[in-house]
Order: C-alpha cells, then sequence, then structure tokens
C-alpha cells in the first residue's frame, strides 16, 4: 500500500486536499474561539445561560411549585423532575430515575481555555437515550431539566455521522476530479513504454489542451523525430551497403588475376567477409523496418531442417544431432527467413562448440499456436554479464574476434529480427551455465 501511495501522484494529490483541508479546519476553529476569547463573547453567553438557569430556579420557587414547573413545561418544550424530601414529582411518568443518570461536569462547560462555554457554577449534566438532562439544587431539592421532552424521541440523523459521511463524499468526488485530471499520464505511459520498444509511429492519443497534453503532443513530436532520423539512417545504410557491392565484384574479379596463389585465397577470404557483412545489413534493415514483409506460406518443419542441413551443414552433419520431429508438422511461416535464423543459430553453435564435443542438438515442437525451435550446444555457455548484449548487431563475447571463434556479430541480432518479425521471441534459457540453450518461439 505505501509503495502504491509512494508512486500515485493522484494518491498523493488526493492525501495534500486531505491534509490542507484538516488543517484549514483546525485553524479556522483555532482563530475563531481566539476571537471568541479574546472579544468576551465567551463570558457574554456563559452570564445569559447562567441567568436562565436563575430564572428556572426563581420561577419553581422555594421550596419547588408543582404548578409553577408545569407552567413552565407548557411553554417550553423540556420535561422536568422534581425530587425532595417530602416530593418526588416528574412532568412525564417515562422522566428516568435520577439514580440511573450519571450527573457530572461537562467539557462544553469549563474554565479551561479550549472549552466554549464558562462553567455554570452549581449545574451537573448527564445524557440518557439521546436527552440532555441538566440538574440544578435549591434549598435540599433536586430539579433535573430534560431537553427534548421525554415523549419526544429524536429520531433525526446523527450530526457527527453526517458530516463525516459528507466529509468521505467529498473524498471520493475529489479522488474522482484527481483521477480524471492524471488519466493522460496512463496514456503517457503506455505511449512512452510503446515507443521505447521501438514502435516510433505510435501516437499518444489525447484532447486535453493543458500542460498534461502539451506533454504528450511533444513526446509524439519526438517519436516522429527519432523515427525520421531512424528512417534516414535505415536508407543510408542500404544504399552503403549496395554501392559496396559494386567495387567488392570488381575486386573478387581483379584476384583471378593475381599471380600469387596464397595472396590471392587470403584476399578472396576477406571479400567473402565483406560480402558476408553487407549482405547481413541488407536483411536486417529490411527486418528492421517499419513494416517488415514476410512471405508466409505453410512449410513442412521437417522438409524445411532437412533442406537446412543438405544446403549450409554437409560438412558438418556429424556434428549436429536432430531429435525426432511430429510427422506434419506443418507452420505457417516465413520459409526462407526462419531458415536464415536457424542457420545463424547453428552456426554459433557449432562455432563456440569443441570439435570432441557432444553434438548440437535441434529440436522442434508445437505448442498451443506456437511453433517451438530449441538449439543447444556444448560450449562455454554465455555469462550473466553478456545476457543484456544478447542480440545486440555486431557485439560478440569474444574481444579477440579470431575468425575461428566468430563471424561479424549479426547471427544472433539477425536471429531476433526474425523471430520478432514473425511475432515471437528468441531466448536464451540457460544464462551463466556450459552449453547455450536457445529458444525460439513463432507463432504459426
Amino acid at each position: 500500500m505505501f509503495d502504491r501511495f509512494r508512486r500515485s501522484l493522484s494518491l498523493r494529490l488526493l492525501a495534500i486536499f486531505v491534509l490542507t483541508g484538516g488543517l484549514f479546519i483546525y485553524g479556522a476553529l483555532g482563530a475563531i474561539r481566539f476571537v471568541y476569547n479574546s472579544d468576551d463573547v465567551r463570558g457574554l453567553i456563559s452570564g445569559h445561560l447562567s441567568l436562565h438557569v436563575y430564572y428556572v430556579l426563581q420561577d419553581i420557587g422555594s421550596p419547588p411549585n408543582i404548578d409553577r414547573a408545569i407552567a413552565i413545561t407548557e411553554r417550553v418544550p423540556v420535561d422536568i423532575r422534581i425530587l425532595g424530601p417530602d416530593v418526588d414529582w416528574a412532568s412525564d411518568p417515562e422522566f428516568p430515575i435520577l439514580s440511573d443518570l450519571d450527573f457530572g461536569p461537562s467539557p462544553v462547560f469549563s474554565d479551561r481555555p479550549d472549552a466554549w462555554v464558562d462553567e455554570l457554577k452549581g449545574v451537573e449534566f448527564a445524557e440518557f437515550d439521546r436527552h440532555n438532562f441538566l440538574k440544578m439544587q435549591q434549598e435540599g431539592y433536586d430539579i433535573v431539566v430534560s431537553t427534548p421532552r421525554i415523549r419526544d424521541k429524536p429520531g433525526g440523523p446523527n450530526l457527527v455521522l453526517m458530516i463525516i459521511a459528507f466529509g468521505v463524499a467529498l473524498l471520493f468526488v475529489a479522488f474522482l476530479a484527481v483521477q480524471w485530471l492524471f488519466r493522460p499520464i496512463r496514456q503517457i505511459r503506455e505511449g512512452a513504454a510503446s515507443i521505447g520498444r521501438g514502435r516510433f509511429d505510435y501516437r499518444i492519443a489525447t484532447s486535453r489542451k493543458d500542460q498534461l497534453g502539451e506533454l504528450a503532443a511533444d513526446i509524439n513530436k519526438m517519436a516522429g523525430s527519432v523515427q525520421d532520423l531512424l528512417d534516414a539512417k535505415r536508407a543510408l545504410l542500404i544504399g552503403i551497403s549496395h554501392e559496396l557491392r559494386t567495387p567488392l565484384s570488381r575486386m573478387r574479379l581483379s584476384l583471378e588475376f593475381l599471380e600469387d596463389e596464397e595472396s590471392r585465397d587470403n584476399l578472396k577470404e576477406e571479400i567473402r567477409e565483406m560480402e558476408k557483412i553487407v549482405a547481413e545489413l541488407l536483411e536486417a534493415e529490411r527486418l528492421n523496418g517499419r513494416h517488415a514483409k514476410l512471405t508466409r506460406s505453410r512449410v513442412s518443419v521437417g522438409e524445411l531442417i532437412r533442406e537446412l542441413l543438405d544446403d549450409f551443414f554437409s560438412r558438418d552433419i556429424e556434428r549436429i544431432e536432430v531429435l525426432p520431429v511430429e510427422e506434419n508438422l506443418f507452420g505457417n511461416i516465413d520459409e526462407a527467413r526462419v531458415t536464415l535464423l536457424l542457420k545463424n543459430l547453428l552456426s554459433n553453435a557449432l562455432r563456440y562448440s569443441p570439435e570432441d564435443a557432444a553434438p548440437v542438438k535441434l529440436g522442434v515442437s508445437r505448442e498451443g499456436e506456437e511453433l517451438v525451435f530449441v538449439v543447444h550446444d556444448d560450449g562455454p555457455g554465455i555469462p550473466l554479464e553478456q545476457m543484456e548484449h544478447i542480440g545486440e548487431p555486431f557485439y560478440r563475447g569474444d574481444p579477440s574476434r579470431a575468425r575461428q571463434t566468430g563471424g561479424t556479430g549479426l547471427g544472433l541480432y539477425l536471429a531476433l529480427l526474425v523471430a520478432r518479425a514473425h511475432g515471437g521471441s528468441l531466448t536464451l534459457k540457460n544464462p551463466g551455465q556450459p552449453g547455450a540453450c536457445f529458444e525460439i518461439r513463432i507463432p504459426g
């Protein structure tokens, strides 16, 4: 609860309203009490109340006159009980017995500075069955006045409960108003999260014209600017990659006339490496576009794997173990892109697995609406500190970048892009453990 309060602006603003309202009420009451005391209003009210008590005692007389007491109850909506040495009379038979009433001083009538009225000398107070009783004494007689009349049962709502209910209602209305005021924050958070995931075409929908609306408009404008910048970068990269193909082709042709065979083979290897980088960059930018175009079709997964091994891994077929594939397993996928995905993962697995290690395992199954591919090698695995870099372009765990231990650093990046383009995912299942195990889930 505290964590939610700490993170919620609306709850904190509501708390500020409540605290401000409480301080205002406390300050207003303090100011009223200060004025009330300083202007002798308190003394004036106390004097009038004392005078009324005196008049009641004078009207009843001493010893008490029952007829006069009856006359008072007829003029004023009160009941009176008189108890003394030779009398026990009540204007209403239901008047409580005095021994059942707990008389004592009242906190309202006190000489303390925080009391509203000065103490009434010779008067005690009691409360019973929602009636107030005032007991006065005169020459050995107890005179008790009840207000309202005993037969008048107060049936109206409790004032304290009414005030509490009204306050709660006001708090609820204030909470709804605060929720409405901060409603765009939720839309801004969702929009920022979508933009952070690379959906730069996402726009925060809000019709507000206040500062939150202006913030949403600024974020939309920023997303558009970032998208334009990335589109320009992508177009430049694709253009450069295309332009590099022509001089690379010329270099390859010129190498055929080089007499030194060893130098020619070395340069050919370097050119092939450059051509591979160019091809992978082009494919990455196509997949990383705003709308990656896939050519989906109904593909036999078993046949796809057989063709993959025949076309790319015929020399390493003994180092790859394909787990049994369910017969008639089909998927609605882009065959060429999924082949590229598996090719890159198997190449990485073979590259990092020692020659005498256990074969790289390739498995595929269907779970619900998803095809699940698993590639598990027997290499050193991927350390925990490198987890956050999985799928980054040009990142390789081996800093030496030796040809024997790694390529361009685009293999996992391309595999991740293919999985995402299909609406799927690529996950390392055993970080920090020997033998990397990648799981690919593709809807289809």
